[in-house]
């Protein structure tokens, strides 16, 4: 293969790669035990107008190693991202980022300083190559009126490039207040957003789902919680929600982060719950960098646990699984950059996402595509060509170098993939 992939500026063209066969919407292919097919694309128009398996190199083809479609990044906090520099979380710890997101978002979260940061990461992602992301908003109190506003702004900017859902944050305790379910469901409604929460075991658990689900269901909006993200294995709200889900005969799509709490549960409760989930049909999103961060973290004590929730299991059940960023660069996680490619590299090293790796790239590309309602995350013919192109040729090449070379392909031509400076954030960042 070449040392530099020439991508044309303009006109048809056509490029041969492998591919994971399960993000190829097209038969007949013959994968490796890997699940990799090697296959060549025709494009034209911003479009992917061929897609045939490879037997032989064909001379006027371009060669590339891998080709991946751009990501999807179903569970991120753009408006957290980047204050790390401004607010630092001292002892690594879940309430320790929780008290001083609190505190930085109650001194710091104008309009501007919102915007300035979201934009930073969404520059961030689209140059790794992701091309759809749902982002989780502080929902509480004067930061309503904040946030959403600034979301629709980068919503509109970014139409095109990256796709942006939105999803209301808060706690479950807060849906006790009649008047911040109205203000929280009007926001998510006026920007067609989905409704959240984090749930945890508190009395009014079930009565504040109910509430949940019923407001969902009236408005014809969708669920995305927090869940469980914690090593207690008495907590075990999710096996809550979906039971809600059944009672309620939800029809929308109910999507949950985290889930720690499930590895660390008896085998009866873990089925129980698994089945009572794949009932409900709803989806299950882990965030194995930041939750190997904070989960089990004790001073002076080596961690025991990964802080993934059992992704294997729910998949054999047959649950939608995904894995995403979460934060970046802020209390709950002082590193990351919205690099997907990241993201399932540690994901197949944390949870052994592998050996086979069989369809579990879906995680960061189709799967989560799917449960947002995009079309996004795989190859086909007459959909876009969206794509990141590799020198790896497999994935012990992909996942075992950054890739900082990558190409990244956006209806058929390259973009550029130069990563904003950490500097242009000093002024936002600088102590209030």
């Amino acid at each position: 293969m070449p040392t530099a992939l020439e991508i044309p500026a303009s006109g048809p063209w056509t490029i041969e790669a492998t591919v994971p066969a399960c993000l190829v919407a097209t038969p007949h292919l013959q994968p490796d035990p890997d699940g990799l097919a090697r296959v060549r694309l025709a494009l034209d128009a911003g479009r992917v107008t061929g897609i045939e398996a490879v037997s032989a190199p064909r001379p006027d083809a371009r060669q590339a190693g891998m080709i991946l479609p751009t990501f999807v990044e179903i569970h991120t906090h753009l408006d957290k991202g980047h204050i790390w520099q401004r607010r630092r979380n001292p002892d690594g710890t879940f309430f320790g980022a929780l008290d001083n997101v609190t505190l930085d978002r109650e001194a710091n979260w104008s309009a501007e300083d919102v915007a300035a940061r979201m934009d930073f990461s969404l520059r961030c992602a689209y140059a790794h190559g992701t091309s759809a992301i749902r982002t989780h908003l502080d929902s509480i109190g004067k930061q309503i009126g904040i946030s959403w506003p600034v979301f629709a702004e980068m919503r509109e900017a970014w139409a095109g490039r990256v796709e942006l859902q939105a999803v209301a944050l808060f706690s479950i305790e807060h849906v006790s207040d009649r008047a911040h379910v109205s203000n929280v469901s009007a926001a998510v409604v006026d920007h067609d957003g989905v409704m959240g929460g984090v749930t945890y075991m508190v009395p009014e658990l079930d009565q504040n789902l109910d509430i949940l689900f019923r407001v969902a269901a009236d408005k014809g909006l969708d669920l995305d919680f927090h869940v469980d993200e914690t090593q207690d294995p008495t907590s075990r709200s999710l096996h809550h929600i979906a039971e809600a889900a059944v009672r309620h005969r939800f029809s929308g799509q109910v999507t949950v982060g985290h889930c720690c709490s499930l590895a660390r549960q008896s085998e009866d409760a873990i089925k129980a719950t698994i089945d009572r989930v794949a009932e409900a049909g709803i989806a299950v999103v882990s965030l194995p960098m930041c939750n190997m961060y904070l989960q089990d973290r004790l001073a002076g004590r080596t961690p025991r646990s990964r802080g993934v929730t059992l992704l294997h299991e729910l998949k054999a059940a047959g649950v939608q699984v995904a894995v995403s960023s979460d934060n970046t660069r802020d209390p709950f996680y002082a590193y990351g950059d919205l690099d997907a490619l990241e993201v399932f590299r540690e994901a197949t090293r944390i949870a052994h996402l592998d050996h086979p790796f069989a369809d579990w790239p879906k995680t960061i590309t189709a799967t989560p595509a799917a449960v947002m309602g995009i079309d996004a995350g795989r190859l086909r013919i007459g959909g876009s060509a969206d794509f990141i192109a590799f020198k790896a040729r497999s994935w012990t090449e992909l996942l075992s170098r950054p890739q900082s070379d990558r190409i990244v392909v956006r209806k058929g031509r390259a973009i550029d993939t130069t990563l904003p400076d950490y500097s242009e954030l000093d002024d936002v960042l600088a102590a209030r």
